[in-house]
This record gives structure tokens, sequence and C-alpha cells, in this order.
């Protein structure tokens, strides 16, 4: 089972992502960490993305569809993945059929959480406020001008994925101000549907 989460930052996609780890035994890829291990590594894709970063440019979409082959190569993907927060643009999400179509592998589904954002901000400033009452640091990206700034990008550039998928009949919509509960079942219903799972 090969799933992309969408949806922009606070919509719960960490939690629902860990919660598809462990009931279905597949990992949860972050662009992120699958970066930092590579550099880490010194792999082939790894040195060549500390190239471009010591000079000071962003990773370009060949260098991250790199190292998220390598990392679907490995033994504990075989059975399938979970990409959060990737692809971020239509050429990325382009680049990651292609890849996975000269592994003939393919995604099965693609779920889009739908949220209210002017929720979501009250939510993030909750979480930030409760995790400062209880005397630990708060998160940077928990602020509500990072936040919002975050949101923005999300929809500048992210908005566009939904319809690519969309396209393909991937994409299914799950409500994520719902409950966790009610959004794991929504994710499951949608799974057994879409991967005969």
């Amino acid at each position: 089972m090969r799933v992309i989460l969408l949806g922009p930052p606070g919509a719960g996609k960490g939690t629902q992502a860990q919660r598809l780890v462990e009931h279905h035994g597949i990992p949860q890829l972050s662009t992120g960490d699958m970066l930092r291990e590579a550099v880490a590594n010194r792999t082939e894709i790894g040195l060549k993305a500390q190239a471009v970063m010591d000079a000071g440019q962003l990773v370009s979409d060949e260098i991250v569809i790199g190292i998220v082959a390598d990392r679907i190569d490995r033994d504990d993907a075989r059975k399938g993945f979970i990409l959060d927060g990737f692809p971020r643009t239509v050429a990325q999400a382009a680049a990651l059929d292609t890849m996975l179509a000269e592994r003939s592998l393919r995604i099965d589904a693609v779920l889009e959480f739908q949220v209210d954002e002017g929720r979501l901000v009250e939510r993030i400033e909750k979480r930030a406020r409760e995790t400062a009452e209880a005397g630990l640091p708060v998160r940077k990206d928990d602020t509500p001008e990072v936040f919002k700034r975050r949101l923005g990008e999300f929809r500048q550039l992210t908005a566009a994925v939904s319809p690519f998928y969309r396209a393909k009949g991937l994409l299914r919509e799950i409500d994520g101000m719902a409950s966790v509960e009610a959004v794991t079942a929504q994710i499951e219903s949608v799974l057994g549907e879409r991967v005969g799972a």
C-alpha cells in the first residue's frame, strides 16, 4: 500500500501517519528525515545534496526524488510506504510517478485532509499555549505568525498537487476537523476501498 497524505500544516497528517505505520507495518517517509539521513550516511545522492546545501541553495526535485527512490528500495518499504508532505509541487508529483513506474509501482491513494483554516490557527495557538503552560519548549512553527506564513506557502505551492491526483482518480478527501478516531476510521475506509486492505 503506497499512500500520500496531503493537507496544510497542523491538519493532523503526522498523527494519522503514525497510526498507519502501527496498523499496516509500513514506514512513514519524511523527505526532511531522508535527506538528513542520506547526508549523514554520505550516500551518492546525499553527497550531491550536501554540496547543494553547502552552496546555500535549495535541493532540486531531482535530488529529492533520488533520495525517495533510494529509500523505497529498502526492504521495509516493500509492502508500501506513507509519504507525508511530499510531493509539494506538480513537478515533484510527475517525477514521483515516473520513478515509481520504472519500478512497476504506483500510488494507491492520495488522502487530502480538508480543514477550516481559521479553526486550524486556533488549534495551533491552543497547542502552543498548553505546551508553554506545561513548561515545555514551544515548536518554532507553532507561533501564529510562522504558522500563517506556512499556510500561505502551502496554498501557493502544494494546492496545485490535489487537481493532479484528482485527475488520476486517486484523490480522496478526509474531514481533518473530525476527532482523531473519526479521521482514522475515514482513512481506513478509503484504503479498504482503494487497495482492498
